[in-house]
């Protein structure tokens, strides 16, 4: 077999290949021996066809078909190898001759990752928020878990503001009640707005037994975006009655015997918070000049693939758990349909650019992920799953998944050596030293986030089998 390979784009290249007769003899055979197996001729068992016979009655072309298309991945990878490429996504092949009993010969058109050279980023320096824990921090998370063990207890009097109200409701909309529009028994706390707008000021002032109309445009449900005439009636009234800031309470709420204790933890619980926040910050703001000092050419079809994987993953994944089309989704943000497709291209350019620099930089680096490095993210990754690690592993095994953790992990080594060697401030003007501990496992995360790790893999799927 021969092959040459031309270069038609930094990202894009054409295999010429010419394969002698002689080696498609393995492959025609196993054509005549699966046809023998499909068809039946009258005086002849069946798999004992004689190969002339398969010719005269089907033609010898539907043998060279099937032979040929068994054939093309091998001689396609042989010139891939030769050539040494790497390919992405699947080959646009056509064969340019097929002489029967002399030559095949066939082109080959796939994108490969380009060559990729990386940038000093020993210069690179971003700044970072300051971590600042107040005592207003502190008060907020405290008065949070105060709000947590908070108490009911009935009321006979006018319901106000932060009362826990007990209510039924019936909606009509041009004087029909709708099937979906009664409730009853709904609990709900005056002020915090997660029901109808309006409810506030129609239940507020009103004791069990009270009823009062209101017009309110409704959020779901069969009338959706319609303005519906809504009566409500309250049935009960509940006052929330938080229990005293003092040591029985932290005693109540925590582990610790004394108030003081209980706050001291909560500094140094926001303090940590806050770390993880700022380091996180730090290697999206040092990716975001990686990527700009890096030139990465993009292959025009991995980016249309990863666009349209993108899109497919936002309209039938995260908007249908919602209960939302794309329409409906672009109307709540304010975005036009063209603004959306431009976000999409944009976020993109950066996850296909954020996983070939980094690729390169492991490749440079020699970089490896132990078994330890791989456990704690598929770990993390079960946790944000909601599966339990055996499930999420199991799954990963059987959805032959675990080439992209490994690629995860990796990357966000690399990207934990770029911030490494960069200089990261705090707003203070002060250096920051990162946790060397956690920076791998925060990097990855920051790196699955911008590469989309759904849609990431596409381009390693590169070996896919060509036909003609």
């Amino acid at each position: 077999m021969k092959s040459a390979v031309e270069t038609l784009n930094p990202t894009r290249v054409r295999l010429t290949v010419e394969v002698p007769f002689e080696e498609l003899k393995d492959s025609l055979d196993a054509a005549y021996k699966k046809i023998n197996q499909q068809v039946t001729v009258k005086g002849f068992r069946k798999g004992k066809i004689p190969a002339r016979i398969i010719d005269q009655r089907f033609g010898r072309g539907a043998v060279l078909e099937e032979a040929v298309n068994d054939a093309l991945p091998k001689f396609y990878t042989e010139a891939v190898n030769e050539a040494e490429i790497n390919p992405l996504g699947q080959p646009e092949v056509d064969i340019t001759e097929l002489k029967d009993g002399e030559t095949l010969n066939f082109t080959a058109e796939v994108d490969i990752r380009p060559v990729i050279e990386i940038p000093d980023y020993s210069g690179i320096e971003v700044t970072v928020d300051s971590i600042e824990v107040t005592d207003e921090d502190i008060d907020k998370a405290v008065e949070e878990l105060r709000e947590r063990f908070a108490s009911t207890s009935p009321v006979e009097r006018a319901a106000e503001d932060g009362d826990i109200v007990t209510i039924d409701l019936e909606a009509k909309v041009e004087g029909e009640v709708l099937e979906d529009g009664v409730a009853t028994a709904v609990q709900y706390t005056i002020g915090s707005g997660e029901l109808l707008e309006g409810i506030d000021e129609a239940v507020t002032g009103l004791e069990a037994g009270g009823e009062a109309t209101f017009t309110s445009q409704l959020k779901g449900g069969s009338a959706e975006g319609k303005d519906a005439e809504v009566t409500v009636k309250v049935t009960a009234v509940a006052k929330r009655e938080l229990p005293e800031l003092d040591d029985d309470f932290a005693q109540l709420a925590s582990e610790f015997d004394t108030l003081e204790d209980l706050r001291a933890d909560s500094r140094k619980r926001l303090t940590g918070i806050k770390q993880y926040d700022q380091a996180t910050q730090a290697q999206e703001r040092v990716l975001e000049k990686l990527l700009e000092i890096a030139e990465v050419p993009i292959p025009e079809k991995l980016l249309e693939d990863e666009i349209n994987t993108r899109k497919h993953n936002l309209e039938h994944h995260q908007l249908g758990q919602m209960g939302l089309d794309l329409a409906k989704y672009l109307e709540i943000q304010g975005k036009t349909e063209d603004e959306f497709v431009a976000e999409t291209k944009e976020a993109a350019v950066k996850g296909i650019k954020t996983q070939f620099i980094l690729d390169e930089l492991v490749s440079k680096e020699k970089l490896n992920v132990n078994q330890e490095e791989l456990t704690e993210h598929l770990m993390r990754r079960a946790a944000s799953s909601g599966m339990s690690p055996d499930q999420f592993a199991q799954a990963v095994v059987e959805g032959n998944q675990v080439p992209m953790l490994v690629g995860e992990v990796a990357r966000g080594k690399a990207l934990a050596l770029v911030v490494e060697a960069s200089k990261v401030l705090d707003t203070n003007g002060d250096v920051v030293d990162l946790d060397d501990e956690d920076e791998t496992e925060t990097a990855a995360e920051t790196v699955e986030a911008v590469t989309d790790a759904d849609a990431a893999e596409a381009d390693e799927k590169g070996e896919d089998k060509p036909e003609a």
